[in-house]
């Protein structure tokens, strides 16, 4: 810990703010132009997610190159203990830092909103309830959560697969996967019901049938043991992983 915040705390602090600065910039031109709701979401989703990601890519950027990477490797602590002190980074205080800083300009740009109404208007009420705090428990949230996980913990171990550019390495890597699923998904779907109109994966197809449309769904107990396992096995996987490539890179 005292490695990678002591020596590189103008690139960790500088990095963190200038996300920040973007999703106050993003909030303030989102709302503008579209409104609340639409800010509160993206940035919400692009500040945790994406930003959490382009934090996790930069903990271990030590291994961007050969020297600092075994100048990294020889520190007098565990592999273990290297690699809690990056789960701590990005798993822990960035996204601590993040929600602070969200619900902060949040509140600020409702609250001005919420004055600037005319109490003696008649639709009043209505606008004033129009535009709230964007809620933490809500169903946006439970959404971006296991994405930050899940892009966290790829983008945790970008630097130890990658040399350079890892964390666009590692994001073409998803692409191709994710891209590859869906349509190996979708071919499967054709082969075996035909007349497609959808296909979801490991969630629902959608079959053509004459001028209708029927949709065939997983089985409730099926769904969820592959909803817990997209949301919740496979980021714990990504995020031991990381441990068990950096005890490789010793050898």
């Amino acid at each position: 810990m005292k490695k990678t915040l002591l020596e590189r705390p103008a690139q960790l602090l500088g990095f963190t703010g200038l996300i920040l600065v973007l999703v106050l910039i993003a909030y303030a031109i989102t709302k503008t132009l579209v409104w609340y709701n639409a800010a509160q979401n993206l940035c919400f989703i692009w500040g945790l997610s994406v930003g959490g990601a382009f934090m996790a890519s930069f903990v271990f950027a030590y291994f961007s190159s050969n020297a600092s990477g075994s100048s990294y490797l020889t520190l007098p602590a565990s592999n273990f203990e290297k690699w809690l002190c990056g789960v701590l980074i990005a798993g822990i205080l960035y996204p601590i830092i993040f929600l602070v800083f969200f619900r902060a300009i949040d509140t600020m740009f409702v609250t001005l909103y919420h004055n600037s109404l005319d109490p003696n208007n008649p639709h009043y009420k209505n606008a004033y309830e129009a535009v709230y705090v964007f809620p933490f428990n809500g169903i946006i949230a439970w959404k971006v959560y296991p994405m930050f996980f899940f892009l966290g913990g790829a983008m945790l171990s970008a630097p130890l697969f990658f040399n350079k550019v890892g964390f666009i390495k590692m994001a073409l890597v998803i692409c191709v996967l994710a891209l590859g699923s869906f349509g190996l998904n979708w071919l499967m779907a054709e082969a075996f019901f035909g007349h497609i109109t959808d296909a979801f994966l490991f969630n629902h197809v959608s079959i053509a049938v004459g001028r209708e449309e029927a949709t065939i769904q997983l089985p409730e107990t099926t769904g969820k043991i592959f909803r817990y396992s997209i949301c919740y096995v496979i980021p714990l996987i990504l995020w031991l992983l990381t441990f068990i490539r950096l005890r490789e890179k010793e050898f």
